[in-house]
């Protein structure tokens, strides 16, 4: 079988017009052709009244050979890829050893656990929050009430900070297992749409990961695994080896008991906080690393339709638009957009008491009014929180404080619109973008809740943005603050197998660890770390 990439088709071309391209782009007679598949499907925007899609498709021929000698040169026309997952190892039969702990229940816990309890390992994953459907009470919850619960809430819980979000799963991570592949065929067989498997740029949505992750849940207890909900790590019960490096013997639980384990999987997501202050008073080595600051920025999204589909806009097979923006600063910063929510929302993403965070998300539709995105400013720890590895989290909730105060010190966010932002004044009425934000925005300054560094950024980047999607700069565009939990502030660091530099027998993991960036990255990181475990257990 090969693989044909880089086949465009016009947005509407008949269902033989695949038949025929492919035919003609590998030069042989259609009789020659005895089947195809669609792997992968864009589409190229680039002149927007004439928008093409743009195929992978796997072709079986009569003399695949003859067309692969003939078409060396093209590197579009290859061998089809061996993309079938293989388990790197599996528990003895009758196996009764210590079983790994994996603490954390988002992407990476989840498909750690889901890969351990496969090979036959039967995990115990741990998470200070809830299941998915309570704690989806709790979010809305903060949303409807401006209730915050600490444990349970955007960030904590089931399925983690990705449940909350736009689920795109694509990434820029080197997968030459395809693991990817195998993430997005579990999620499939979990209930996913199986159009992930083909859409270049695939998305879930909240209330369809709500029921996957359910369903992976199942699957994993299925296979001897064991959830304990609402149990949070406090420490970390550690042995003093020869050679002045430690050995991790067991974890110490908030409810006061003891699990013994060898093995611990450390997957607790981005805003763990406490959990970074106790790893770091427990001589865990761990580095300050880059993160962003900025806001969320909202348009409606027939805006965002128009200027990037121009007539095309709104077809069918195109979906709700999205972009990727991006400006280098006279000041030396660089300001760009980061997970474009199209046809979603605003939504409260603190963990914290007396802090607001914002976030997107959105539904597997992509149908609401509004289009946004993160607008942020990349800072870095050498420049902007030198000194302890956690200055970083100092710097995040300073600047989540002046939010909740700016925001009227009731979880409502700050916002101002962008024309008032440009022209150095607070904003006291909305225009024509009503912010999406629940429980609600307080129009104001935003200059109160941002670095002086973001705010001079945002005002050279604007109207370059603008320039590039109209409207982008429209003095109606709201803003809302603060968005700092694009990436962990930290690296919890790791060796080549995947155990901490310094503490034998745990394994940093995912986003909260600085090993990924999105739902995707994240569980790709979680299957490595549980093979990791397992050829350790078998070894």
């Amino acid at each position: 079988m090969l693989r044909l990439s880089g086949l465009k088709l016009p947005l509407d071309h008949p269902a033989d017009a695949m038949l025929a391209a492919i035919c003609a782009r590998l030069g042989i007679e259609a009789s020659e052709l005895l089947r195809h598949m669609i792997v992968r499907r864009g589409n190229d925007a680039r002149r927007k009244n004439a928008i093409q899609l743009v195929y992978t498709v796997d072709v079986t021929l009569a003399d695949e050979a003859e067309v692969l000698e003939r078409l060396a040169h093209d590197h579009d026309v290859r061998r089809r890829p061996d993309t079938d997952y293989r388990f790197v190892a599996h528990a003895p039969q009758g196996w009764s050893g210590k079983r790994p702990v994996v603490v954390g229940a988002g992407p990476c816990g989840l498909f750690a656990g889901l890969i351990l309890a496969q090979m036959g390992f039967r995990p115990i994953i741990l998470d200070r929050g809830k299941v998915v459907r309570e704690r989806t009470k709790d979010t809305w919850g903060l949303w409807r009430r401006a209730e915050l619960n600490p444990d349970s809430n955007v960030q904590f819980g089931e399925g983690g900070a990705g449940t909350f979000s736009d689920g795109k799963l694509y990434c820029r991570v080197k997968d030459p297992r395809f693991l990817g592949r195998k993430v997005l065929e579990e999620f499939v067989a979990a209930g996913a749409p199986e159009d992930i498997l083909t859409e270049a740029h695939p998305h879930i949505g909240t209330f369809r990961l709500v029921s996957m992750v359910e369903n992976m849940r199942r699957q994993i207890e299925e296979l001897g695994g064991e959830y304990r909900w609402q149990h949070k790590v406090d420490d970390l019960e550690l042995e003093r080896r020869s050679d002045g490096t430690q050995r991790l013997r067991g974890l110490h639980l908030s409810d006061g008991s003891f699990i013994e384990a060898d093995h611990v999987v450390l997957a607790v997501g981005h805003s763990a906080r406490p959990t970074f202050e106790m790893l770091h008073r427990r001589g865990v080595h761990i580095e300050a690393k880059p993160f962003s600051i900025g806001v969320r920025i909202e348009h409606p999204q027939s805006w965002i339709d128009r200027a990037r589909y121009g007539n095309c806009a709104g077809h069918p097979l195109l979906g709700a638009a999205a972009y990727s923006l991006a400006h280098h600063c006279e000041n030396g910063r660089t300001v760009y957009s980061f997970c474009m929510c199209p046809g979603g929302r605003v939504v409260a993403a603190t963990s914290e008491e007396g802090r607001v965070v914002t976030n997107g998300m959105s539904q597997y539709s992509r149908a609401e009014f509004n289009a946004n995105s993160g607008l942020v400013v990349g800072i870095d720890p050498a420049r902007d929180y030198p000194g302890s590895p956690l200055a970083g989290i100092d710097l995040q909730r300073h600047w989540e404080s002046q939010a909740f105060i700016a925001g009227g010190s009731s979880y409502w966010a700050p916002g101002q619109k962008v024309g008032d932002f440009l022209a150095r004044r607070p904003s006291t009425a909305l225009g024509e973008v009503v912010p999406s934000y629940k429980p609600g925005v307080k129009m104001t300054d935003l200059s109160s809740c941002l670095p002086d560094f973001v705010t001079e950024a945002f005002r050279e980047a604007l109207p370059i943005f603008g320039r590039q999607i109209a409207n982008y700069d429209h003095p109606d565009a709201v803003m809302t603050g603060v968005e700092t939990r694009t990436s962990s502030p930290i690296r919890v660091t790791r060796g080549k197998d995947l155990q901490s530099l310094n503490v034998a027998g745990l394994y940093p993991a995912g986003e909260g660890a600085g090993y990924a960036g999105g739902i995707l990255s994240a569980a790709i990181d979680g299957i490595k770390v549980g093979e990791a475990i397992g050829l350790a257990i078998t070894n």
